[in-house]
């Protein structure tokens, strides 16, 4: 890391510094692994290098299907080039089957297939764990309005669309997935792109065959080993060779 690079922001996953030009962002992915609002962590050696190369592999096939994202171009193993945006302080959430939160809130059974995809929101705060907030909120404390909404659900269902056909092609079951949306201007004109990361941080993957969970699940509920299973995602999908070796965990007290 280029100790000339200013820090804007560090999160529990990611690091952002200046970029190289006006309105660039570069994006750093670290192997810290966090769960629970981060009162469980983990240090995974290899995360960082293999959900740079997946949010890559999901960025530039929306980029290809027409919907705007953040991402330039990666840089290395660990960054990547992005726009910079004016984060919406919102996840959006879509889930195609009952797992998680849902579950436990609504008490459907893990795995049960949804009548039609879900959009909810949560209001991005770690202090109160990113509670869940209705439209009504969103409006009226101003974080969004409604033709902002609107445009975050077409966003949110054409990037659901999109993953589900990729995922399923793999034998991998799209669960749900969480996304965040980015402003930016064009002089006076102000657009939604979809920012962060895309990644088995941000998603509930299955196999469609077995039911084995391919995500941050496997780190949640002690499973086995994470990168296993990150590393089974990148080699199905293409993205890192048949023979890549997974890295060892190393957990922090």
């Amino acid at each position: 890391m280029a100790p000339r690079r200013k820090k804007i922001y560090e999160g529990k996953a990611k690091i952002l510094y200046e970029g190289p030009e006006p309105g660039t962002l570069v994006q750093y992915f670290k192997d810290d692994a966090t769960a629970f609002n981060a009162q469980k962590k983990a240090t995974i050696e290899g995360k960082g290098v293999l959900n740079n190369r997946l949010s890559e592999f999901f960025m530039t096939g929306l980029t290809n299907v027409g919907i705007p994202n953040h991402f330039i171009r990666r840089l290395n193993m660990r960054e990547q080039l992005i726009r910079q945006v004016e984060i919406v302080p919102l996840e959006v959430i879509v889930r195609n089957f009952a797992a998680g939160s849902i579950s436990k809130r609504l008490g459907i059974e893990e795995g049960t297939a949804l009548p039609r995809p879900i959009v909810e929101y949560s209001y991005k705060n770690d202090a109160l764990g990113d509670p869940l907030v209705p439209e009504e909120y969103i409006i009226a404390f101003g974080w969004a309005n409604q033709q902002d909404l609107d445009d975050i659900v077409s966003l949110a269902l054409r990037v659901n669309d999109f993953l589900s056909g990729v995922f399923f092609g793999v034998g991998i079951k799209l669960v749900d997935f969480k996304i965040e949306i980015g402003r930016i201007w064009d002089g006076d004109y102000m657009r939604l792109i979809v920012a962060d990361e895309i990644s088995p941080d941000s998603c509930r993957l299955w196999d469609v065959k077995t039911g084995q969970k391919l995500d941050k699940d496997v780190f949640r509920r002690d499973l086995g080993s994470l990168t296993d299973a990150y590393t089974e995602v990148a080699r199905r999908l293409g993205v890192m060779p048949a023979n890549a070796t997974p890295m060892k965990p190393t957990l922090i007290n």
